[in-house]
This record gives structure tokens, C-alpha cells and sequence, in this order.
């Protein structure tokens, strides 16, 4: 690998270090809150929203691949331009 690849490596292991102790202080915030049920209403209706649009992403990518959408670009020359040559 090149220097820049482990540059970019140490990158994104710092950003995952730093992601794991940022969740693990905010899980265990012990200050009393309570989450009100229209948070758990925005947090189902985020989920449901992810879901649906991750399933429609993958269906069209597998309709695209069978439709034949994600073949190679073909050149088409007519016969009246090769008569003009």
C-alpha cells in the first residue's frame, strides 16, 4: 500500500475510535432524561423511512441489471453513414 492509503487508514480508524466514545459516553449519560413518545415516533418513522428507500435503491438496481440498463455502450452506425464515407 502507499503512504497515502495508510494515511487514510489511520483516518478512518480515528474517526472510528473517536465515533465509539462518543456512543458509549451518550449510552451511558445517566442525567435522567426520558425520551417523550414523539421521539420514538420520529426515530420509527426515520427507520421506516431508511428501509423503504434502501429497498427501493436495491430494486431498481437489480431491475436495471436485468433490463439490460448496465450493459456496455454500443456504437451504431446506420448504413446511410457509411455510405457517406
Amino acid at each position: 500500500m502507499s503512504r497515502w492509503s495508510y494515511v487514510l487508514l489511520a483516518g478512518m480508524v480515528a474517526l472510528l475510535i473517536v465515533s465509539v466514545v462518543m456512543a458509549t459516553l451518550g449510552w451511558n449519560a445517566s442525567d435522567g432524561t426520558d425520551v417523550p413518545p414523539i421521539g420514538y415516533a420520529a426515530m420509527a418513522a426515520g427507520i421506516l423511512f431508511s428501509l423503504l428507500f434502501s429497498v427501493g435503491l436495491m430494486a431498481l438496481a437489480f431491475y436495471s441489471s436485468r433490463a439490460g440498463y448496465d450493459e456496455r455502450a454500443k456504437v451504431i452506425v446506420r448504413e446511410r453513414d457509411k455510405t457517406s464515407e
